[in-house]
């Protein structure tokens, strides 16, 4: 009787073993098969950056579950639920991420490099491109208006832009004429720059005045902190600041108001001039977890075809507008270095 106990507790033994040998032997949730032979994920978690009403968000993509679960089935997997949440502050979905309760986040270029170790960029979004897009800012001051092109970019850039008060048109004639502005001749006008986590009213602004100066927006002797852009516009339509740091299609925005309530006789395009020209600031992206149980290369590679398939649904399109989002093309690590060597100089000038 002991031996067949023992024998009996043996052949448990291995059992078990055998059993916890095959459990670790899956790697991930996505790796699950159905009998269909599906890549079984049970439930996709996506996490939405709160640059909206949390509400808004929420019920904005709410067509976005199905639109998945029906894209990502035509790579091979089934996923039972799309789980789509908005976080209490960017870093709270970053942090998620991190961790490998969220799958995927949709979230800005500053969230993915804080995040950069934890996370991989699969795509960025695209918005339509301008018709002047030169780092030379003498080429945006032929007079003509700026005008949206059917061509998608995966960025922005940011504009210094000098206004029609005789301190803005020294600079702006300075620039025409081919000279390159000097520390001084920056410092002798009146600034208008937004609020410290505007990329392009403050953050990349700060990063060319480090490259080309070695200066900073705080160094400048006249300069108001935290301005709207509509604010900014009318007030150097007023005279009343000199240069205004803004997203390149700012002047297309207040185009009209520039005339009908500004009090600018001339357009927006003969009376301003852009004196500095960033270097091009990277649009949102979506980035996925490096923890996450469901997330592998051939996961990856199926989301992104999805995201870029159903963009070109007028459903789709519906759902990414929250976000201003047209498109998607796949991302690099590389697109936010930039992103990058701003976060580290605002983090050195707060120190």
């Amino acid at each position: 009787m002991k031996k067949m106990i023992k024998r009996i507790s043996t052949l448990f033994l291995a059992v078990a073993v055998a059993t916890s040998f095959a459990g670790c032997s899956k790697k991930n949730d996505s790796e699950a098969t159905t009998a269909e032979g599906n890549k079984a994920i049970s439930k996709l978690s996506i996490g939405f950056v709160p640059s909206r009403d949390a509400e808004e968000i929420i019920t904005a993509t709410e067509p976005l579950k199905n639109l998945l679960i029906e894209e990502l089935g035509k790579s091979g997997y089934e996923v039972g639920s799309v789980d789509i949440t908005v976080g209490t502050s960017f870093e709270a979905v970053g942090e998620a991420l991190a961790a490998g309760s969220l799958d995927i986040g949709f979230v800005s270029g500053g969230t993915y490099v804080q995040f950069e170790d934890e996370t991989t960029p699969i795509l960025t979004s695209t918005r339509a491109g301008l018709s002047k897009d030169s780092e030379n800012a003498a080429d945006w001051n032929d007079g003509q208006a700026t005008v949206r092109v059917d061509d998608q970019v995966t960025y922005y850039k940011a504009l210094f832009i000098a206004g029609p008060s005789a301190k803005g048109q020294e600079l702006a004639a300075k620039v025409n004429a081919g000279e390159e502005l000097t520390w001084d001749d920056l410092n002798s006008a009146r600034w208008a720059v937004g609020g410290t986590s505007s990329n392009a009213g403050y953050v990349y602004p700060c990063l060319y005045l480090n490259n080309v100066y070695g200066k900073s927006i705080t160094d400048l002797a006249s300069v108001t902190p935290g301005t709207a852009y509509a604010t900014a516009a009318a007030q150097l339509a007023a005279e009343q600041i000199d240069v205004m740091v803004a997203y390149a299609d700012a002047r297309m925005d207040y185009e009209d108001a520039w005339t009908n309530e500004m009090g600018r006789s001339a357009s927006i395009y003969e009376e301003t001039n852009v004196i500095a020209v960033t270097e091009n600031i990277y649009n949102d992206c979506i980035i996925a977890s490096n923890s996450s149980k469901n997330v592998d290369a051939d996961f990856i590679a199926a989301f992104q075809q999805a995201m870029k398939n159903i963009a070109q649904t007028e459903e789709g399109k519906e759902v990414i507008s929250i976000y201003s989002h047209e498109g998607y093309q796949i991302a690099s690590p590389s697109d936010y270095e930039g992103t990058k060597a701003a976060q580290e100089l605002l983090k050195s000038l707060d120190n």
